[in-house]
């Protein structure tokens, strides 16, 4: 029988971690910012991408931002990608 997780205990639990992947995340965007290059790779799709997946973390709606990131990050459907 599946019983539904009160979202106090949940917060309680993931906190912590959270917080730790939330200052990850901005060191990495920090060394890159910081890096000798950065004005070049600007208009990188992969940052595009990333900053893209942070308004989707900052939405306030919906239970699917997971999905959404990962819909993201995916490559298109190819037919017929294994007959190549």
């Amino acid at each position: 029988m599946s019983t539904v997780q009160q979202a106090s205990e949940v917060l309680d639990r993931h906190y912590l971690e959270i917080r730790c992947h939330i200052l990850d995340l901005a060191a990495a965007l920090d060394r890159i910012d910081r890096s000798d290059n950065a004005a070049q790779i600007s208009q990188d799709p992969r940052l595009d991408r990333i900053h893209e997946a942070l308004k989707i973390v900052d939405s306030q709606s919906g239970t699917d931002r997971a999905e959404r990131i990962q819909l993201l990050f995916s490559d298109e459907y190819v037919a017929g990608w294994n007959q190549k």
